[in-house]
Protein backbone atom coordinates (compact mmCIF):
# COMPACT_ATOMS: atom_id res chain seq x y z
CA UNK A 1 0.00 0.00 0.00
CA UNK A 2 1.50 3.35 -1.08
CA UNK A 3 1.40 6.50 1.04
CA UNK A 4 -1.42 8.12 -0.93
CA UNK A 5 -3.68 5.07 -0.63
CA UNK A 6 -2.88 4.80 3.07
CA UNK A 7 -3.66 8.50 3.64
CA UNK A 8 -6.93 8.17 1.71
CA UNK A 9 -7.90 5.20 3.87
CA UNK A 10 -7.19 7.15 7.05
CA UNK A 11 -9.21 10.13 5.77
CA UNK A 12 -12.15 7.89 4.87
CA UNK A 13 -12.15 6.17 8.26
CA UNK A 14 -11.97 9.54 10.02
CA UNK A 15 -14.94 10.78 7.98
CA UNK A 16 -16.97 7.63 8.70
CA UNK A 17 -16.18 7.83 12.42
CA UNK A 18 -17.23 11.49 12.54
CA UNK A 19 -20.48 10.90 10.64
CA UNK A 20 -21.35 7.85 12.73
CA UNK A 21 -20.68 9.70 15.98
CA UNK A 22 -23.00 12.55 14.96
CA UNK A 23 -25.70 10.12 13.85
CA UNK A 24 -25.50 8.28 17.19
CA UNK A 25 -25.98 11.59 19.01
CA UNK A 26 -29.06 12.33 16.92
CA UNK A 27 -30.38 8.82 17.51
CA UNK A 28 -29.84 9.01 21.28
CA UNK A 29 -31.44 12.45 21.48
CA UNK A 30 -34.56 11.60 19.45
CA UNK A 31 -34.86 7.79 19.26
CA UNK A 32 -38.62 7.91 18.60
CA UNK A 33 -38.40 10.18 15.54
CA UNK A 34 -38.45 7.41 12.94
CA UNK A 35 -38.94 9.50 9.79
CA UNK A 36 -36.36 12.07 10.83
CA UNK A 37 -33.78 9.38 11.60
CA UNK A 38 -34.46 7.70 8.25
CA UNK A 39 -33.89 10.96 6.35
CA UNK A 40 -30.79 11.71 8.46
CA UNK A 41 -29.26 8.30 7.75
CA UNK A 42 -29.80 8.58 3.98
CA UNK A 43 -28.27 12.06 4.00
CA UNK A 44 -25.28 11.14 6.17
CA UNK A 45 -24.35 8.02 4.21
CA UNK A 46 -24.30 9.97 0.96
CA UNK A 47 -22.03 12.64 2.44
CA UNK A 48 -19.07 10.38 3.30
CA UNK A 49 -17.13 11.37 0.12
CA UNK A 50 -17.57 15.06 1.01
CA UNK A 51 -16.02 14.66 4.44
CA UNK A 52 -13.18 12.57 3.03
CA UNK A 53 -12.31 15.33 0.57
CA UNK A 54 -13.07 18.35 2.76
CA UNK A 55 -11.75 17.91 6.29
CA UNK A 56 -12.66 21.53 7.05
CA UNK A 57 -16.27 20.40 7.49
CA UNK A 58 -15.15 18.14 10.34
CA UNK A 59 -13.05 20.91 11.88
CA UNK A 60 -16.10 23.21 11.90
CA UNK A 61 -18.35 20.37 13.18
CA UNK A 62 -20.69 21.35 10.37
CA UNK A 63 -22.74 18.16 10.46
CA UNK A 64 -23.77 18.46 14.09
CA UNK A 65 -24.64 22.11 13.50
CA UNK A 66 -26.67 21.50 10.37
CA UNK A 67 -28.69 18.57 11.73
CA UNK A 68 -30.13 20.54 14.66
CA UNK A 69 -32.99 22.91 13.71
CA UNK A 70 -32.41 26.56 14.43
CA UNK A 71 -35.88 26.77 15.93
CA UNK A 72 -38.83 24.43 16.56
CA UNK A 73 -42.23 25.92 17.35
CA UNK A 74 -45.02 23.71 18.73
CA UNK A 75 -48.42 25.12 19.63
CA UNK A 76 -52.04 24.19 20.24
CA UNK A 77 -54.68 25.06 17.65
CA UNK A 78 -58.16 25.37 19.24
CA UNK A 79 -61.11 25.75 16.88
CA UNK A 80 -64.90 25.38 16.90
CA UNK A 81 -66.64 22.83 14.67
CA UNK A 82 -70.05 23.31 13.05
CA UNK A 83 -71.79 21.75 16.06
CA UNK A 84 -70.28 24.36 18.35
CA UNK A 85 -67.81 21.94 19.95
CA UNK A 86 -64.28 23.08 20.72
CA UNK A 87 -61.63 20.92 19.05
CA UNK A 88 -57.88 21.07 19.65
CA UNK A 89 -55.07 20.09 17.28
CA UNK A 90 -51.32 20.45 17.50
CA UNK A 91 -49.44 22.78 15.17
CA UNK A 92 -45.74 22.93 14.26
CA UNK A 93 -43.23 25.06 12.45
CA UNK A 94 -39.65 23.79 12.10
CA UNK A 95 -37.31 26.59 11.06
CA UNK A 96 -34.36 24.40 10.20
CA UNK A 97 -31.73 26.44 8.39
CA UNK A 98 -31.52 30.07 7.23
CA UNK A 99 -27.96 30.14 5.86
CA UNK A 100 -29.11 30.88 2.29
CA UNK A 101 -32.18 32.99 3.01
CA UNK A 102 -35.48 33.09 4.89
CA UNK A 103 -36.94 29.74 5.90
CA UNK A 104 -39.06 28.32 3.07
CA UNK A 105 -41.28 25.26 3.07
CA UNK A 106 -44.86 24.11 3.02
CA UNK A 107 -47.58 23.66 5.62
CA UNK A 108 -49.17 20.19 5.81
CA UNK A 109 -52.57 19.39 7.33
CA UNK A 110 -52.83 15.63 7.81
CA UNK A 111 -53.51 13.23 10.72
CA UNK A 112 -49.99 11.75 10.37
CA UNK A 113 -48.28 15.07 11.11
CA UNK A 114 -45.97 14.94 14.12
CA UNK A 115 -42.61 16.46 15.02
CA UNK A 116 -40.64 13.64 13.39
CA UNK A 117 -42.44 14.11 10.06
CA UNK A 118 -42.02 17.89 10.26
CA UNK A 119 -38.29 17.60 10.98
CA UNK A 120 -37.67 15.12 8.17
CA UNK A 121 -39.53 17.32 5.70
CA UNK A 122 -37.73 20.45 6.88
CA UNK A 123 -34.34 18.73 6.70
CA UNK A 124 -34.81 17.62 3.11
CA UNK A 125 -36.24 21.06 2.29
CA UNK A 126 -32.89 22.72 3.17
CA UNK A 127 -31.02 20.91 0.42
CA UNK A 128 -33.88 20.92 -2.06
CA UNK A 129 -34.06 24.70 -1.74
CA UNK A 130 -30.30 24.95 -2.04
CA UNK A 131 -30.41 23.02 -5.33
CA UNK A 132 -32.89 25.47 -6.87
CA UNK A 133 -30.27 28.23 -6.79
CA UNK A 134 -32.79 30.56 -5.18
CA UNK A 135 -31.95 32.55 -1.99
CA UNK A 136 -34.09 30.51 0.43
CA UNK A 137 -33.44 28.48 3.55
CA UNK A 138 -35.33 25.39 4.70
CA UNK A 139 -38.35 24.91 6.95
CA UNK A 140 -41.65 23.06 7.22
CA UNK A 141 -44.85 23.24 9.21
CA UNK A 142 -48.26 21.74 9.68
CA UNK A 143 -50.86 20.30 12.02
CA UNK A 144 -52.44 16.92 12.75
CA UNK A 145 -55.73 18.30 11.41
CA UNK A 146 -57.62 16.30 8.79
CA UNK A 147 -59.43 18.58 6.31
CA UNK A 148 -61.32 15.62 4.81
CA UNK A 149 -64.98 15.75 5.68
CA UNK A 150 -64.74 19.25 7.12
CA UNK A 151 -66.94 22.10 5.90
CA UNK A 152 -65.48 25.26 4.39
CA UNK A 153 -66.39 27.14 7.57
CA UNK A 154 -64.59 24.60 9.77
CA UNK A 155 -61.50 24.76 7.58
CA UNK A 156 -61.59 28.56 7.66
CA UNK A 157 -61.86 28.63 11.46
CA UNK A 158 -59.01 26.15 11.79
CA UNK A 159 -56.76 28.09 9.40
CA UNK A 160 -57.46 31.34 11.25
CA UNK A 161 -56.65 29.75 14.60
CA UNK A 162 -53.47 28.19 13.17
CA UNK A 163 -52.31 31.54 11.82
CA UNK A 164 -53.18 33.36 15.05
CA UNK A 165 -50.10 31.69 16.58
CA UNK A 166 -47.95 31.22 13.47
CA UNK A 167 -48.02 34.89 12.42
CA UNK A 168 -45.64 35.77 15.27
CA UNK A 169 -42.91 33.64 13.74
CA UNK A 170 -43.11 34.35 9.98
CA UNK A 171 -42.64 37.24 7.56
CA UNK A 172 -41.39 37.96 4.01
CA UNK A 173 -37.76 38.15 5.23
CA UNK A 174 -38.08 35.64 8.10
CA UNK A 175 -40.07 32.56 7.08
CA UNK A 176 -42.30 32.14 4.03
CA UNK A 177 -44.63 29.12 4.24
CA UNK A 178 -46.55 27.59 1.33
CA UNK A 179 -48.99 24.74 0.80
CA UNK A 180 -48.44 21.00 1.06
CA UNK A 181 -50.71 17.98 1.58
CA UNK A 182 -54.11 19.21 2.78
CA UNK A 183 -53.20 22.85 2.19
CA UNK A 184 -54.12 24.37 -1.16
CA UNK A 185 -55.13 27.76 -2.47
CA UNK A 186 -58.23 27.87 -0.25
CA UNK A 187 -56.31 27.26 2.96
CA UNK A 188 -53.53 29.66 1.96
CA UNK A 189 -56.20 32.30 1.33
CA UNK A 190 -57.74 31.86 4.78
CA UNK A 191 -54.32 32.03 6.43
CA UNK A 192 -53.24 35.06 4.42
CA UNK A 193 -56.41 36.90 5.34
CA UNK A 194 -55.85 36.22 9.04
CA UNK A 195 -52.18 37.23 8.82
CA UNK A 196 -53.16 40.50 7.13
CA UNK A 197 -55.73 41.20 9.84
CA UNK A 198 -53.31 40.51 12.69
CA UNK A 199 -50.38 42.39 11.18
CA UNK A 200 -52.40 45.32 9.97
CA UNK A 201 -50.28 45.31 6.80
CA UNK A 202 -50.40 43.86 3.30
CA UNK A 203 -47.27 41.73 3.06
CA UNK A 204 -47.85 39.69 -0.09
CA UNK A 205 -44.53 37.86 0.22
CA UNK A 206 -45.33 36.18 3.54
CA UNK A 207 -47.01 33.14 1.92
CA UNK A 208 -46.69 31.53 -1.49
CA UNK A 209 -49.23 29.48 -3.40
CA UNK A 210 -51.65 32.38 -3.11
CA UNK A 211 -54.57 33.14 -5.40
CA UNK A 212 -53.66 34.92 -8.63
CA UNK A 213 -55.57 38.09 -7.68
CA UNK A 214 -53.55 38.78 -4.54
CA UNK A 215 -49.96 37.99 -5.42
CA UNK A 216 -49.99 34.36 -6.53
CA UNK A 217 -47.85 33.24 -9.44
CA UNK A 218 -49.10 31.69 -12.63
CA UNK A 219 -47.60 28.22 -12.97
CA UNK A 220 -47.28 27.58 -9.23
CA UNK A 221 -50.05 24.97 -9.20
CA UNK A 222 -48.40 23.02 -12.00
CA UNK A 223 -44.81 23.54 -10.87
CA UNK A 224 -44.01 20.42 -8.80
CA UNK A 225 -45.58 18.00 -11.28
CA UNK A 226 -44.22 19.74 -14.36
CA UNK A 227 -40.79 20.07 -12.75
CA UNK A 228 -40.72 16.35 -12.00
CA UNK A 229 -41.28 15.56 -15.67
CA UNK A 230 -38.67 18.11 -16.78
CA UNK A 231 -36.24 16.23 -14.55
CA UNK A 232 -37.30 12.91 -16.10
CA UNK A 233 -36.62 14.43 -19.53
CA UNK A 234 -33.06 15.28 -18.54
CA UNK A 235 -32.47 11.77 -17.19
CA UNK A 236 -33.71 10.22 -20.42
CA UNK A 237 -31.50 12.48 -22.52
CA UNK A 238 -28.52 10.73 -20.91
CA UNK A 239 -29.81 7.51 -22.48
CA UNK A 240 -30.45 9.27 -25.82
CA UNK A 241 -34.20 8.79 -25.60
CA UNK A 242 -37.31 10.77 -24.68
CA UNK A 243 -40.50 10.31 -22.70
CA UNK A 244 -42.53 10.02 -25.91
CA UNK A 245 -44.36 6.68 -26.19
CA UNK A 246 -43.15 5.59 -22.74
CA UNK A 247 -45.65 3.93 -20.37
CA UNK A 248 -46.07 5.78 -17.06
CA UNK A 249 -47.69 4.90 -13.72
CA UNK A 250 -48.24 7.50 -11.01
CA UNK A 251 -49.22 6.99 -7.40
CA UNK A 252 -51.57 9.59 -5.98
CA UNK A 253 -54.09 11.75 -7.80
CA UNK A 254 -53.52 15.06 -6.06
CA UNK A 255 -51.88 18.20 -7.35
CA UNK A 256 -48.39 16.76 -7.99
CA UNK A 257 -49.62 13.55 -9.61
CA UNK A 258 -52.19 15.28 -11.80
CA UNK A 259 -49.74 17.80 -13.21
CA UNK A 260 -46.98 15.23 -13.64
CA UNK A 261 -49.47 13.15 -15.65
CA UNK A 262 -50.55 16.25 -17.58
CA UNK A 263 -47.02 17.18 -18.65
CA UNK A 264 -46.11 13.55 -19.43
CA UNK A 265 -49.17 13.23 -21.69
CA UNK A 266 -48.35 16.55 -23.38
CA UNK A 267 -44.90 15.17 -24.20
CA UNK A 268 -46.34 12.00 -25.73
CA UNK A 269 -46.24 9.49 -22.86
CA UNK A 270 -49.07 7.07 -22.07
CA UNK A 271 -50.16 7.20 -18.43
CA UNK A 272 -51.94 3.93 -17.63
CA UNK A 273 -52.46 3.96 -13.84
CA UNK A 274 -52.90 6.28 -10.88
CA UNK A 275 -54.21 5.89 -7.34
CA UNK A 276 -55.65 7.40 -4.21
CA UNK A 277 -55.50 6.10 -0.64
CA UNK A 278 -58.26 3.53 -1.33
CA UNK A 279 -57.04 1.89 -4.53
CA UNK A 280 -55.88 2.42 -8.10
CA UNK A 281 -57.28 2.53 -11.62
CA UNK A 282 -55.69 0.98 -14.69
CA UNK A 283 -56.43 1.55 -18.35
CA UNK A 284 -54.01 -0.05 -20.80
CA UNK A 285 -55.03 2.44 -23.49
CA UNK A 286 -54.17 5.44 -21.33
CA UNK A 287 -56.09 7.33 -18.66
CA UNK A 288 -58.29 10.34 -19.36
CA UNK A 289 -56.75 13.22 -17.42
CA UNK A 290 -59.87 15.31 -18.00
CA UNK A 291 -61.94 12.73 -16.12
CA UNK A 292 -59.43 12.49 -13.27
CA UNK A 293 -59.45 16.28 -12.88
CA UNK A 294 -63.25 16.32 -12.82
CA UNK A 295 -63.37 13.65 -10.10
CA UNK A 296 -60.48 14.81 -7.90
CA UNK A 297 -60.40 18.59 -8.39
CA UNK A 298 -63.96 19.61 -9.28
CA UNK A 299 -65.91 17.04 -7.26
CA UNK A 300 -63.46 15.94 -4.56
CA UNK A 301 -64.40 12.32 -5.21
CA UNK A 302 -62.57 8.99 -5.08
CA UNK A 303 -60.59 7.57 -7.96
CA UNK A 304 -62.93 4.55 -8.12
CA UNK A 305 -65.53 6.86 -9.67
CA UNK A 306 -63.40 6.85 -12.85
CA UNK A 307 -65.24 3.65 -13.81
CA UNK A 308 -68.51 5.60 -13.99
CA UNK A 309 -67.10 7.44 -17.00
CA UNK A 310 -64.80 4.74 -18.40
CA UNK A 311 -66.21 1.27 -17.69
CA UNK A 312 -63.48 -0.29 -19.83
CA UNK A 313 -60.90 0.65 -17.15
CA UNK A 314 -60.16 -1.55 -14.12
CA UNK A 315 -60.17 -0.65 -10.43
CA UNK A 316 -58.24 -2.45 -7.67
CA UNK A 317 -58.80 -1.90 -3.94
CA UNK A 318 -55.14 -2.17 -2.84
CA UNK A 319 -53.39 1.09 -3.74
CA UNK A 320 -49.94 -0.39 -3.07
CA UNK A 321 -50.40 -2.92 -5.86
CA UNK A 322 -50.15 -0.13 -8.43
CA UNK A 323 -46.43 -0.94 -8.49
CA UNK A 324 -47.27 -4.33 -10.01
CA UNK A 325 -48.44 -2.60 -13.21
CA UNK A 326 -45.79 -2.92 -15.97
CA UNK A 327 -44.39 0.49 -16.93
CA UNK A 328 -41.27 2.18 -18.28
CA UNK A 329 -41.50 5.05 -15.78
CA UNK A 330 -42.86 5.01 -12.20
CA UNK A 331 -43.64 8.28 -10.41
CA UNK A 332 -44.40 7.94 -6.67
CA UNK A 333 -46.30 11.17 -5.99
CA UNK A 334 -48.36 10.35 -2.89
CA UNK A 335 -46.56 10.20 0.45
CA UNK A 336 -43.44 9.02 2.29
CA UNK A 337 -42.33 5.36 2.27
CA UNK A 338 -44.96 4.19 -0.23
CA UNK A 339 -42.39 2.15 -2.17
CA UNK A 340 -40.71 -0.40 0.08
CA UNK A 341 -38.43 -3.27 -0.90
CA UNK A 342 -41.36 -5.48 -1.96
CA UNK A 343 -42.82 -2.77 -4.20
CA UNK A 344 -39.37 -1.98 -5.64
CA UNK A 345 -38.87 -5.63 -6.56
CA UNK A 346 -42.29 -5.68 -8.28
CA UNK A 347 -41.23 -2.72 -10.42
CA UNK A 348 -37.88 -4.30 -11.28
CA UNK A 349 -39.53 -7.61 -12.22
CA UNK A 350 -41.66 -5.63 -14.67
CA UNK A 351 -38.54 -4.00 -16.17
CA UNK A 352 -39.13 -0.44 -15.00
CA UNK A 353 -36.49 1.86 -16.49
CA UNK A 354 -36.98 5.06 -14.50
CA UNK A 355 -38.25 5.85 -10.98
CA UNK A 356 -38.54 9.50 -10.03
CA UNK A 357 -39.86 10.80 -6.70
CA UNK A 358 -42.62 13.36 -7.04
CA UNK A 359 -43.49 13.11 -3.33
CA UNK A 360 -41.12 13.62 -0.39
CA UNK A 361 -39.15 10.46 0.52
CA UNK A 362 -41.68 8.05 -1.05
CA UNK A 363 -39.04 5.32 -1.37
CA UNK A 364 -37.44 3.54 1.56
CA UNK A 365 -33.68 3.24 1.82
CA UNK A 366 -33.88 -0.45 0.86
CA UNK A 367 -35.97 0.38 -2.23
CA UNK A 368 -33.51 3.04 -3.37
CA UNK A 369 -30.58 0.66 -2.96
CA UNK A 370 -32.24 -2.06 -5.03
CA UNK A 371 -33.11 0.40 -7.81
CA UNK A 372 -29.51 1.59 -8.05
CA UNK A 373 -28.11 -1.94 -7.84
CA UNK A 374 -30.34 -3.00 -10.76
CA UNK A 375 -29.45 -0.08 -13.01
CA UNK A 376 -32.80 1.69 -12.71
CA UNK A 377 -32.50 5.45 -13.29
CA UNK A 378 -33.50 6.94 -9.94
CA UNK A 379 -34.39 10.59 -9.38
CA UNK A 380 -34.49 11.58 -5.69
CA UNK A 381 -37.15 13.94 -4.35
CA UNK A 382 -34.81 16.68 -3.18
CA UNK A 383 -33.84 17.22 -6.82
CA UNK A 384 -36.78 15.95 -8.87
CA UNK A 385 -39.66 17.62 -7.02
CA UNK A 386 -37.89 20.93 -6.36
CA UNK A 387 -40.00 22.65 -9.03
CA UNK A 388 -42.72 23.65 -6.57
CA UNK A 389 -40.46 25.51 -4.19
CA UNK A 390 -38.51 26.97 -7.11
CA UNK A 391 -41.65 28.64 -8.46
CA UNK A 392 -42.58 29.67 -4.91
CA UNK A 393 -39.29 31.57 -4.86
CA UNK A 394 -40.24 33.11 -8.21
CA UNK A 395 -43.56 34.12 -6.62
CA UNK A 396 -41.60 35.82 -3.83
CA UNK A 397 -39.54 37.68 -6.44
CA UNK A 398 -42.68 38.88 -8.22
CA UNK A 399 -44.19 40.03 -4.91
CA UNK A 400 -41.03 41.97 -4.00
CA UNK A 401 -40.96 43.69 -7.40
CA UNK A 402 -44.75 44.23 -7.51
CA UNK A 403 -44.78 42.44 -10.88
CA UNK A 404 -46.67 39.53 -12.44
CA UNK A 405 -45.05 37.27 -15.01
CA UNK A 406 -46.86 35.28 -17.69
CA UNK A 407 -47.34 31.52 -17.39
CA UNK A 408 -44.87 31.06 -20.25
CA UNK A 409 -42.22 33.14 -18.48
CA UNK A 410 -42.61 31.17 -15.26
CA UNK A 411 -42.66 27.80 -17.02
CA UNK A 412 -39.52 28.69 -18.99
CA UNK A 413 -37.69 29.61 -15.79
CA UNK A 414 -38.93 26.42 -14.13
CA UNK A 415 -37.60 24.26 -16.94
CA UNK A 416 -34.24 26.06 -16.83
CA UNK A 417 -34.04 25.56 -13.07
CA UNK A 418 -34.78 21.83 -13.33
CA UNK A 419 -32.18 21.43 -16.09
CA UNK A 420 -29.61 23.25 -13.96
CA UNK A 421 -30.45 21.11 -10.93
CA UNK A 422 -29.94 17.97 -12.98
CA UNK A 423 -26.55 19.13 -14.30
CA UNK A 424 -25.34 20.14 -10.84
CA UNK A 425 -26.46 16.84 -9.34
CA UNK A 426 -24.73 14.80 -12.07
CA UNK A 427 -21.56 16.87 -11.76
CA UNK A 428 -21.45 16.41 -7.98
CA UNK A 429 -21.96 12.66 -8.30
CA UNK A 430 -19.13 12.47 -10.83
CA UNK A 431 -16.79 14.71 -8.85
CA UNK A 432 -17.16 12.63 -5.69
CA UNK A 433 -16.76 9.25 -7.35
CA UNK A 434 -20.38 8.09 -7.64
CA UNK A 435 -21.29 8.56 -11.32
CA UNK A 436 -24.96 7.95 -12.02
CA UNK A 437 -25.97 8.01 -8.34
CA UNK A 438 -28.26 11.02 -8.21
CA UNK A 439 -29.07 10.48 -4.52
CA UNK A 440 -25.44 11.06 -3.60
CA UNK A 441 -25.14 13.85 -6.17
CA UNK A 442 -28.24 15.70 -4.95
CA UNK A 443 -27.30 15.50 -1.29
CA UNK A 444 -23.73 16.60 -1.94
CA UNK A 445 -24.63 19.46 -4.28
CA UNK A 446 -27.26 20.76 -1.87
CA UNK A 447 -25.18 20.22 1.26
CA UNK A 448 -21.88 21.77 0.18
CA UNK A 449 -23.52 25.06 -0.77
CA UNK A 450 -25.22 25.35 2.63
CA UNK A 451 -22.17 24.13 4.57
CA UNK A 452 -19.79 26.55 2.85
CA UNK A 453 -22.17 29.43 3.54
CA UNK A 454 -22.47 28.46 7.21
CA UNK A 455 -18.67 28.48 7.54
CA UNK A 456 -18.48 31.89 5.86
CA UNK A 457 -21.10 33.26 8.30
CA UNK A 458 -19.30 31.97 11.40
CA UNK A 459 -20.80 30.02 14.29
CA UNK A 460 -24.44 31.14 14.27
Amino acid sequence: MNRQTYAEGIAEQEAIDYINSVYEKVKQRDPHETEFLQATKILFDSLIPVFVKNRTYIEHNILERIIEPERVISFRVPWVDDEGNVQVNRGYRVQFNSALGPYKGGIRFHPTVNLSVMKFLALTQIFKNSLTGQPIGGGKGGADFDPKGKSDQEIMRFCQSFMTELYRHIGPDIDVPAGDIGVGKREIGYMFGQYKRLRGAYEAGVLTGKGIHYGGSLGRTEATGYGTIYFVEEMLKEKRTTIKNKTVITSGSGNVAIHAMEKAIQLGARVVACSDSNGYIYDKNGLSLQTIKRIKIDEGGRIKEYLNYHPEAEYFDDAKQIWSVPADIALPCATQNEIDLEAANMLIENNVKVVVEGANMPCTREAIDVFIENGVLFGPAQAANAGGVAVSALEMAQNSARLKWTFEEVDKQLKNIMQTIYRNVVNAANEYGHPGNLVVGANIAGFTKVADTMIEQGVV
